[in-house]
């Protein structure tokens, strides 16, 4: 094998543009010792999406359903695989460069601007990359947005995750669950004016997907008080339609679902609301402590942020967010069909208005045969099919990064099955 900038034998038949692997038997990674080069890297763009279409079943990776960490772009991971050994020709790996070197800051710099494209992030808002995961941001919000522990927040609970975001909150502020769908088992978002806000509070907190039930915000509350913020957790489906960020104080979202691996934690926050920290706020979770260092007051997830800038140019490539929303309408809706249309074999309980895009719950008729469609999906290499310890069943996550091709063979599958046990 002549050597080169970046030698790797992978195996997978997708061939990308800007990377093509010779292909093998080999299902894993091997690497070749390829020469050091001197020549130090300039920003450039990094054009990664695939002009290919992915041939489900005769690759060796499975159909991955997870709700996160979840499946990633075939054709990011190539690339990031590409340049693992030797970014650029930088003679070493993104996790081993320095987060205050040239190179990684034209990483950041670059996700952070691409980031703000695909969003139309306004000026007057800054993008933060985290760590600590979206749970760390139900202490932090409160701790920075709300000058005593009396100060009133409210909190509409569709969820699991909505609720863990306001029972972390009572230890820092005084919340109100201004409304909650607990006892409808989640499966609604409530109408803005069915729900009676607090006039003085400082924030209000919705969580915009609800990964585990499957609940999503199609649009979003205002706040009663004129000084107050709304405040989304999109943790789940962040980065997969257009949002109109300057509805928003703060948008914050966990990497792992839908932009990126476990690790990184995205926060975009109106300027205004930076630098009013309590004196008691941990360092690490000061908002303007990191805003002032541009998310380097510390070694951040280094890795992980490179791999969301490959996905948000990944983004970009395909068109932006209006495209890629079309793309998760048709594959929600062909998957929804599916079970609307079983007779009541398949059934997914949550009310069609606030279906999820990302995350489809749904049942069996016949409960009993939960575990053998679960194991019989598997041999058919479609894995992470089982609901959420809290909630049974099933559950298929649908992120940007599942192709149209995994979601029909799921369908497919589905028919099949209940054609065997109808």
């Amino acid at each position: 094998m002549a050597a080169s900038t970046n030698s790797f034998l992978v195996g997978n038949q997708t061939q990308i543009p800007s990377f093509k692997p010779k292909p093998t038997s080999q299902s894993f990674l091997h690497l070749t010792k390829p020469p050091f080069t001197s020549t130090r890297p300039k920003p450039v763009s990094i054009r990664c999406a695939s002009t290919t279409t992915t041939t489900i079943g005769s690759d060796p990776r499975v159909i991955n359903f997870a709700a996160g960490p979840a499946a990633l772009p075939e054709n990011v991971l190539l690339k990031a695989q590409s340049e693992l050994y030797n970014w650029r020709g930088s003679g070493m790996s993104v996790m081993e460069m320095s987060h205050r070197g040239k190179e990684f800051l034209s990483i950041i710099q670059k996700a952070e601007s691409d980031l703000r494209n695909l969003l139309a992030i306004p000026s007057d808002y800054s993008v933060l990359f985290l760590q600590g995961g979206a749970t760390t941001q139900f202490a932090s919000l409160p701790l920075n947005l709300c000058a005593s522990s009396s100060d009133p927040a409210d909190y509409v609970v569709t969820g699991s995750w909505g609720d863990k975001a306001f029972k972390e909150a009572q230890k820092y502020c005084n919340p109100s669950v201004v409304w909650s769908g607990k006892s409808e088992k989640y499966t609604k978002v409530p109408s803005f004016d069915g729900f009676e806000q607090n006039p003085h509070a400082k924030y209000l907190h919705i969580c915009a997907n609800e990964t585990i039930h499957g609940v999503e915000f199609k649009d979003y509350p205002v706040p009663k008080n004129p000084n107050g913020v709304l405040i989304a957790d999109m943790s789940s489906n962040f980065c997969s339609k257009p949002v109109d960020v300057s509805k928003f104080g703060v948008i914050y979202a966990g990497a792992q679902k839908n932009v990126g691996p476990s690790g990184v934690t995205i926060v975009i926050i109106r300027k205004d609301l930076i630098g009013k920290a309590r004196e008691v706020t941990p360092v690490m979770l000061d908002y303007k402590i990191h805003d002032e260092n541009s998310s380097l007051y510390n070694t951040p997830p280094c890795f992980g942020i490179y791999m969301c800038g490959l996905v948000f140019d990944d983004l970009l490539a395909q068109g932006g967010l209006e495209e890629v929303e079309r793309k998760n309408q048709r594959k929600a809706k062909i998957l929804y069909d599916a079970i609307d249309e079983s007779g009541g074999f398949f059934r997914c309980p949550v009310e069609k208005s606030v279906r999820s895009l990302m995350n489809v719950p749904f049942t069996l008729e016949r409960a009993e045969l939960e575990g053998e469609f679960i194991k019989e999906a598997a041999k058919e290499k479609m894995v992470q099919l089982k609901g959420h310890r809290s909630v049974g069943g099933m559950r298929a996550s649908i992120y940007n990064a599942m192709p149209l091709a995994g979601v029909e063979k799921l369908v497919a599958f589905m028919k099949e099955f209940q054609a065997r046990h109808a």
